[in-house]
């Protein structure tokens, strides 16, 4: 018999190579596992919502584990925070349905990607820097739009990949201009790898002027993924919002 429990937590992606545990690679999903396995005294292994590549951030995450016996979730999550470095921080651990599953009960992701316009310290790790280029966002807002009416993204999905499907459900993709900064959010209900910045990077085009709305329609419609815009830097993307139903997240008091 075992007892599910799920982790609400967020991490800085620069000194990771992405959450997946592999080999020779420092990932977020190894030091969890550690500091669950040494803090229960026990092998644990998680199950995340989703995976991030090297140098993306994610600022809402969650995962699930399970063990054998209840525990005082409070004390674990002050233990599992004191053990793991500062660019992980651990917000909430409650207890679950035992059937329920971080990745495949997740009803929507949610991405931004920050771009900032000329040269700023505090953001060189959290946002991608351009220099002399401005951008229309009415027209890359156009074509970022167009995207809620297909379902394949094939022709923003890296090459070589294990998918079964290329579809998707895109319920919103826009961009705001704050001060300085350039922010694209995007909401589906999964995403494929690389997706998010393989969009970026072609909706770039449209707002350079090197793509028209017509030129983005034809990238999606070709499937192909050399069509469309090189893929923008790891560091500017986030995973920032996963959705669950109310009955998932029933013990979860902070929503």
């Amino acid at each position: 018999m075992f007892l599910r429990y799920f982790i609400e937590l967020s991490y800085h992606g620069k000194n990771y190579h992405g959450w997946q545990i592999q080999p020779n690679a420092r990932t977020v999903q190894e030091a969890i596992e550690n500091g669950l396995s040494l803090l229960l005294s026990t092998k644990i292994e998680v199950v995340g919502c989703g995976r991030t590549d090297a140098g993306v951030h994610a600022a809402q995450f969650f995962l699930h584990f399970d063990y054998d016996r209840e525990f005082n979730v409070t004390q674990l999550q002050f233990k599992l925070n004191a053990f793991l470095d500062s660019d992980i921080a651990i917000y909430k651990i409650f207890k679950v349905k035992n059937e329920a599953h971080a990745r495949f009960d997740a009803t929507y992701r949610s991405y931004i990607y920050k771009i900032h316009l000329g040269k700023n310290p505090f953001l060189v790790d959290v946002s991608w820097q351009v220099q002399n280029q401005e951008f229309d966002i009415e027209k890359m807002n156009k074509a970022a739009n167009l995207l809620k009416n297909y379902k394949d993204f094939k022709s923003f999905s890296r090459s070589k990949t294990d998918v079964k499907t290329y579809n998707c459900s895109i319920k919103k993709a826009y961009w705001e201009r704050e001060g300085n900064q350039l922010i694209f959010y995007i909401t589906a209900d999964r995403f494929l790898r690389n997706m998010v910045r393989a969009i970026v990077g072609t909706l770039i085009e449209v707002g350079k002027g090197k793509m028209s709305t017509t030129d983005f329609i034809k990238v999606i419609e070709s499937r192909d993924r050399t069509n469309a815009g090189a893929s923008v830097k790891a560091k500017g993307l986030f995973l920032s919002e996963i959705g669950y139903t109310d009955e998932v997240l029933k013990n979860y008091h902070g929503k």
